[in-house]
């Protein structure tokens, strides 16, 4: 009963396989290996984007300041939610290899509107010396309070960045996630719309530990190969970064592995519906849940076993029926016996 993290869920066998398969022989280091070359054309066909610039690293974090540092200069600022992760769990990551970059907090919640991020850019006045300078924004799809913003709310959202002619950065740690909820392809959820890059993410769904970058203007391409490396996120043996995207493309497994992360919360979420007390911070949407359950309840939780996040008070002291927050997450590995185990023990 581990609702703890899509980060903590094992990897794929396929995946697994992908590495012992390209454990064999020699292959050209720093990312010149044959199978980069095989992973660059299959994300260029999922995003529609034969231009793109494609590039690997091993977490997901530096796949989201080594773009952002591409996009921004050390005397800018970026514009995000105070929820996104580039904010409350990069450990200023963001600052240190942007050189010096700011981050500015649009609205008060893991989501922004047009009119906040409109009268948060505004904040800053163009051409002041004084200030910092206007930079990208950094949108994070999922969010990390598990909403998916819609294309129509992505389309607004660009399209105030652009009409600052600032560039947009998709935080996609969860992407498969949102694209199987949004039922739309990679194309229409990111260049369509105006996204510039992309933190195309692999880890929580389904790989040992990769993620891909994605430049729609291939003119970021050198800018982004200096600071990768300046960054020391330059693999040697970068073959067994590529192994891992390329199975986890193959066949559509990011898309089969969402789909059955998504149904997994479903189902999961159907079952807390009928459990008393029990009360939805959001409406879950991809595959992750907030909910509010009395403390005795999470008390029988933690009792039969079940590992999740706990956001509110503590567990052991205070009124049994003051409810709590808790933070659910179910990875394309989650069971129905699993979740069938912890309904059963919340009643």
């Amino acid at each position: 009963m581990f609702f703890g993290s899509d980060n903590c869920g094992p990897a794929h066998p396929d995946v697994m396989q992908a590495l012992v398969d390209a454990n064999t022989g020699y292959q050209a280091s720093y990312g010149e290996d044959s199978i980069m070359d095989e992973v660059r054309d299959r994300i260029r066909a999922v995003f529609e984007a034969p231009r793109a610039a494609v590039y690997l690293v091993a977490t997901g974090t530096a796949a989201n300041v080594l773009a952002l540092s591409t996009l921004a200069q050390p005397w800018q600022t970026i514009f995000c939610s105070p929820l996104a992760h580039i904010h409350t769990d990069e450990g200023h990551a963001p600052e240190f290899y942007t050189g010096g970059s700011k981050l500015s907090l649009v609205g008060d919640g893991d989501k922004m509107t047009p009119s906040a991020l409109s009268d948060t850019i505004q904040g800053w006045t163009a051409g002041d010396v004084h200030v910092s300078q206007r930079g990208p924004v950094s949108i994070t799809q999922v969010t990390e309070r598990g909403h998916v913003y819609s294309l129509e709310e992505l389309s607004a959202l660009t399209t105030v960045a652009k009409q600052h002619r600032l560039p947009v950065h998709m935080d996609g740690a969860r992407f498969a996630n949102a694209l199987v909820a949004l039922d739309c392809t990679a194309a229409q959820m990111t260049w369509t719309l105006g996204i510039d890059a992309v933190s195309f993410g692999g880890t929580k769904n389904g790989c040992m530990g990769v993620e891909a970058v994605v430049f729609f203007n291939p003119d970021h391409a050198w800018e982004f190969e200096l600071r990768r490396k300046r960054g020391a996120h330059l693999f040697s043996k970068h073959r067994y970064l590529s192994a891992q995207m390329l199975a986890y493309l193959t066949n559509d497994l990011w898309l089969s592995s969402a789909r059955a992360a998504n149904a997994a919360c479903t189902r999961l979420a159907d079952g807390l519906r009928t459990i008393p007390d029990c009360t939805f911070a959001a409406e879950p949407q991809a595959n992750l849940i907030f909910a509010r359950l009395p403390r005795a309840t999470h008390q029988k939780l933690q009792a039969a076993g079940a590992k999740y996040g706990m956001y509110e008070g503590p567990l052991d002291t205070g009124d049994p029926a003051e409810p709590l927050l808790m933070r659910l997450v179910t990875d394309w590995s989650t069971t129905d016996e699993q979740i069938d185990h912890f309904l059963a023990a919340a009643h």
